[in-house]
C-alpha cells in the first residue's frame, strides 16, 4: 500500500504530521563518528554557477540569508572570477553589499568567496571579504581547461594570492579538483593528489577541500586518499571533502571520510551545481540529504532541516525545475 505524501492530509481531512514532526530519522549514535560536523554550504556559488538562466541578485541575496537562517554558518557567497568565464556570478560586486548585515544577525556566520587570481583577490578585499578560496587541479588536463595553465603553474599563481590574503588577515581555503578521477585522464594517482594538496597547505591555505569533481569516488578510495594525506603530515583537521553524486555515492563517500576523521563536508542546498568545465560533473551532494543522514547518526550540524528544505524548495521554484535532492522531494513533493 502507498502512504500519503509527508505534507499531505489524510483521508479523514486531518493534517498528518510530517516525518520530522514524528522525530524521524531516529538518531542512532555511531561512536566512530565525530560529535559535530561543519557543513560548508556551496549552493550560492558552486550551486548556481552552472545555471544557464541568470538568477537576479536579489534572489541570490535572499538565498544566502535563508541559508543562514536555517542554521548554516559557512555559506560560500560568490566568486570574483572574470564575468566572461562565469556570467552567472558577474554580479559579485552588487551582491556583497547586500550581505553585510548577515554576520551581525547570525553570529559566527562565515561568507567566503572564491578568487581565481590576484585581480580577483583585489576585488574581494575591496568588498570587505573576510575569507577567500582558490581552486586548483590535481590533473594537468583539467588545469589547462579550467585555468589555462599547467597544474604547477596554477600553484605558482595561487601562492601570492594566499600570501597576500593572509597578510590582510583573510584566511584562504584551497579547493583541489579531480582528486578521484579525471574525465580525460582517467584514474589519478593518490601520490599526485597528495603532492598538489600539500602544496596548497604549505603555501598557507588553512583548509584543503578534496573534490570528487565528476563523482567517481568510492568509499575505499576515499579512505586511501585521506590516509595518504595524514601519513604525509597533513592534519586531518585541515581536510574537507567535496563530493558530487553522479553515481549515487556521495553519502557513502561522506560517511567513509567521517570515519577517517574528517569533520568538514561541502554540500549544496537542493543538490544544485556541477562544473562548467567538466560536463560529466552532475550535482553536488545535497545539503538536505547530508543533514538527514547526520541527524540519523546523532551528529550535530546546527541546521534546521525543515527550514533548509523550505529554502531549497523556494529556490527550485525560482529556477523552474524540481530539486534534485531526494530529501527535498520527499518532504515537499514536487517543487517545480
Amino acid at each position: 500500500m502507498s502512504a500519503a505524501p509527508n505534507n499531505a492530509s489524510g483521508t479523514d481531512g486531518a493534517d498528518e504530521p510530517t516525518v520530522l514532526d514524528l522525530g524521524l530519522p531516529q538518531p542512532v549514535r555511531d561512536p566512530a563518528l565525530p560529535d559535530r560536523v561543519r557543513i560548508h554550504e556551496v549552493g550560492a556559488r558552486d550551486g548556481l554557477q552552472n545555471e544557464g538562466a541568470l538568477v537576479p541578485v536579489e534572489v541570490k541575496a535572499e538565498f544566502v540569508a535563508r541559508l543562514a537562517a536555517a542554521g548554516l554558518r559557512t555559506v560560500e557567497a560568490t566568486s570574483f572570477v572574470h564575468p566572461k568565464w562565469v556570467p552567472q556570478l558577474a554580479d559579485a560586486e552588487e551582491l556583497m553589499p547586500r550581505l553585510t548585515g548577515l554576520p551581525a544577525q547570525y553570529p559566527g556566520l562565515r561568507l567566503p568567496v572564491l578568487v581565481p587570481n590576484e585581480r580577483g583577490l583585489d576585488r574581494a578585499l575591496a568588498h570587505h571579504a573576510t575569507e577567500v578560496a582558490v581552486f586548483a587541479s590535481a590533473t594537468e588536463t583539467f588545469a589547462r581547461r579550467n585555468l589555462n595553465r599547467s597544474a604547477d603553474e596554477a600553484m605558482a599563481m595561487f601562492r601570492p594570492v594566499v600570501e597576500r590574503a593572509a597578510a590582510a588577515g583573510v584566511p584562504a581555503r584551497g579547493y583541489l579538483s579531480m582528486c578521484f578521477g579525471d574525465p580525460w585522464e582517467g584514474p589519478v594517482p593518490v601520490g599526485q593528489v597528495v603532492r598538489h594538496g600539500l602544496a596548497l597547505l604549505e603555501m598557507g591555505c588553512v583548509e584543503l577541500s578534496l573534490g570528487d569533481t565528476v563523482g567517481v569516488a568510492t568509499p575505499g578510495h576515499v579512505n586511501a586518499l585521506i590516509d595518504a594525506f595524514t601519513r604525509s603530515g597533513a592534519p586531518v583537521e585541515r581536510l574537507a571533502v567535496h563530493f558530487h553524486d553522479t553515481y549515487g555515492q556521495a553519502l557513502a563517500n561522506t560517511l567513509a571520510a567521517l570515519r577517517s576523521g574528517v569533520t568538514v563536508v561541502d554540500a549544496s542546498a537542493g543538490g544544485l551545481g556541477g562544473c562548467p568545465y567538466a560536463k560529466s560533473a552532475t550535482g553536488n551532494l545535497a545539503t538536505e540529504d547530508l543533514v538527514w543522514m547526520l541527524n540519523g547518526l546523532g551528529v550535530e550540524t546546527g541546521v534546521d532541516l525543515a527550514a533548509l528544505t523550505a529554502t531549497s524548495g523556494w529556490m527550485a521554484r525560482h529556477l523552474g525545475r524540481p530539486s534534485p535532492s531526494r530529501t527535498v522531494r520527499a518532504l515537499l513533493g514536487p517543487t517545480d
